[in-house]
């Protein structure tokens, strides 16, 4: 039988920081009204586009494997923001690190890496493929209406990947689980796509729009139910897990679920200070980072779990290997930025505070 490792990682954060501070300068909040509800300080603005970031994720989780991206088998590329639908990014990404084989995008919002995580490691599990390129990437920046705070000050945008390798070593990814709950799939939507009047300029005029009360609860029931279930076929209990890395939306959801599911405090990680929610990348910058803090040791039984837009919701256990620290170092970057993250936002702002006030 072959088992699925995690055997490179990498991420992609655009250097434009926007602090609680700086959204204070157009919109009515403070830094502690966002700190106290949500746990971020700032998020990152990108000018570059989702596949860009992608490239720069993947090239790095290419170079931490010890691989080329010649080497593999499979590309899938987890957004709900992509540069296009049609074709899809992954294909972008696949010519930007030199691939030659299937590439796809998923979207299932916030869950998409592990829905992506999930479904790569059946294929190598079932022997279909060897190496796997797994992606989440967001520039949500895009998506948001900045005179609308309950969204505003949530969002940001970053890449994060990593490499799945067939092996025979047991352990690697040992579970997963993959829901959906539709009839809350109107309370966290944005109404871009075919159901706009394309000839009608008020369509332009998409954004995220969320029903945070509703979510909340509903977040919490998802990610705990399939947490559990997890475990349950996995034949672990709470007890078992040594690391969580949840889906980064709310610090209050992390905590709140975590609290529910008797697992300490300290075993959660949690960086949405840095970053903000970044939908389907904030699962693979979270393993990023937790590797770099040394977070993440040799052997550890790892629980991830998210919940997103439709409302999908996925929960991985995985298996640690014995490598924590990547063979080689990338030298991938995003191009230089001049801009502030104001300046980056300052049309959009701009253009939905007008129609704001015009609306008043």
């Amino acid at each position: 039988m072959q088992y699925a490792h995690i055997t490179g990682w990498g991420k992609s954060v655009p250097t434009a920081t926007l602090t609680n501070d700086d959204l204070a300068t157009f919109m009515e909040t403070t830094d502690e009204w966002i700190k106290t509800r949500t746990g971020i300080s700032k998020r990152n603005i990108s000018h570059v586009n989702t596949s860009e970031m992608a490239s720069v994720a993947a090239k790095h989780a290419l170079a931490a494997a010890g691989i080329d991206g010649s080497e593999l088998d499979l590309i899938i590329l987890a957004t709900a923001s992509p540069d296009t639908l049609i074709p899809n990014i992954a294909s972008t990404v696949q010519a930007n690190i030199g691939a030659t084989c299937g590439a796809f995008d998923i979207n299932a919002a916030c869950s998409g890496f592990l829905y992506g995580v999930g479904l790569a490691s059946s294929m190598i599990k079932s022997g279909q493929n060897k190496k796997i390129l797994i992606i989440g990437a967001e520039r949500l920046s895009f998506y948001l209406d900045w005179s609308r705070r309950e969204t505003a000050v949530l969002f940001g945008d970053g890449a994060g990947a990593i490499v799945l390798e067939a092996s025979d070593t047991p352990g690697g990814i040992l579970g997963y689980e993959l829901n959906n709950d539709p009839e809350g799939r109107d309370i966290l939507q944005s109404n871009f796509g075919t159901q706009m009047d394309r000839f009608d300029t008020d369509s332009l005029d998409f954004y995220i729009h969320i029903n945070g009360q509703d979510v909340f609860k509903r977040a919490i029931h998802g990610m705990g139910n399939l947490s559990h279930t997890v475990l349950e076929k996995c034949g672990m209990a709470i007890d078992d897990v040594d690391f969580v890395i949840p889906h980064q939306a709310n610090e209050r959801i992390i905590d709140t679920l975590v609290s529910r599911m008797k697992i300490p405090k300290e075993k959660a990680f949690v960086n949405i200070a840095d970053y903000g929610n970044t939908s389907a990348a904030t699962i693979p910058i979270a393993i990023c980072d937790a590797l770099s803090q040394g977070k993440i040791v040799a052997g550890q039984t790892i629980l991830s779990c998210a919940f997103g837009a439709g409302l999908t919701s996925a929960a991985m256990l995985l298996k640690w290997g014995e490598r924590t620290t990547p063979i080689n170092v990338s030298d991938a970057a995003l191009p230089a930025c001049d801009k502030t993250a104001l300046q980056l936002i300052k049309p959009a702002v701009d253009y939905f505070l007008s129609k704001s006030d015009t609306a008043k």
